[in-house]
């Protein structure tokens, strides 16, 4: 009888985390809802916002984030000479993903491709923050006549020897694991977790007190947020190797902005190391943490209008 009923209230506290998950996935909806337009790209429903014209710029976010990452500042800046397309992930934000789809980074990258078909833009500067440096790398491989020049922000270079230890949480191979915990466990995990993530995220600088609604935060709450992440992180590991491989026939201009202090990724490794793999890359350091399109809007709006305007000519 007693084991009946520690069943029971283990259904019961179940039943309790999926109907918490269901609940935070609706108010994250509620408050921050849809900002732009959808495109069905093969087994990807993806989710964009196309702002200004000009010459194109694609911006993709990267672990975790969502396009509110650029729109925060980043795109409206760019917007007033450029035409800018800021982007969810496959998965991420609100863009949906087939089960059956692959989900590897080069995959991810023929999807950006396909966006830019999609909107009859022959090619792209393509930004690329964090893991979205790392597809927009496979991109440039993949399609490099759709992409102009790479302006990267802290970018992931270089396969990590492990995750940042604010990630540790998403190293998850099941992919059923990865369901049940987004739906059960996650959103309160997160919750709980909130204040040092953003520490450790931003940190040195601060997390802007509206970061949860102008840049996207908030959508953390949402359960495929944790799956999508969980699911990049073990592509990580199979895709990286090759993208490296691939660095010395490389032919796109490649620009790199990067913090010092980042605490996810390796200055070192990922930008001050990168022209030794990657010939021709140029290096930019700055005094800051990883959230730069957050924290430093005008620095990165200037470095990519940089790269822009060298690779297409355009003068503003």
């Amino acid at each position: 009888m007693l084991a009946l009923w520690i069943l029971f209230l283990l259904f019961m506290s179940l039943v309790g985390l999926v109907l918490f998950a269901a609940f935070s996935n609706k108010k994250a909806q509620q408050f921050l809802p849809p900002v732009g337009k959808f495109a069905q790209l093969g087994r990807t429903h993806l989710h964009y916002v196309d702002q200004g014209s000009g010459p194109a710029i694609l911006l993709i976010h990267g672990l975790a984030g969502n396009l509110h990452n650029f729109t925060y500042g980043v795109s409206g800046l760019l917007a007033q000479h450029y035409r800018v397309i800021s982007v969810d992930r496959p998965a991420c934000g609100y863009s949906t993903r087939d089960v059956q789809a692959d989900p590897s980074l080069e995959a991810q990258a023929d999807t950006m491709a396909a966006l830019l078909t999609h909107l009859n833009i022959d090619a792209a500067v393509v930004v690329g923050h964090s893991l979205g440096g790392a597809i927009s790398l496979a991109m440039a491989q993949a399609h490099p006549d759709r992409v102009k020049a790479l302006a990267l922000i802290a970018p992931l270079t270089h396969l990590p020897d492990e995750p940042a230890p604010v990630f540790k949480v998403l190293d998850i191979p099941s992919p059923f694991v990865r369901q049940l915990v987004g739906w059960t466990l996650a959103v309160p995990g997160t919750l709980m977790r909130l204040k040092l993530s953003l520490k450790v995220i931003f940190g040195p600088e601060k997390a802007p007190a509206d970061f949860a609604i102008r840049g996207g935060g908030i959508l953390s709450l949402k359960p495929q947020t944790f799956i999508a992440a969980s699911t990049d992180l073990q592509h990580i590991q199979t895709s990286m190797p090759q993208i490296e491989a691939a660095y010395a026939n490389m032919q796109t201009p490649v620009s790199v902005l990067f913090a010092r202090e980042d605490r996810i990724l390796s200055c070192k490794l990922n930008a001050e190391d990168l022209p030794q793999r990657l010939p021709g890359a140029s290096i930019s350091l700055v005094s800051g943490g990883h959230m730069l399109p957050v924290t430093q809007v005008a620095l990165c709006a200037q470095f990519i209008e940089g790269v822009a305007g060298k690779a297409t000519g355009f003068a503003p």
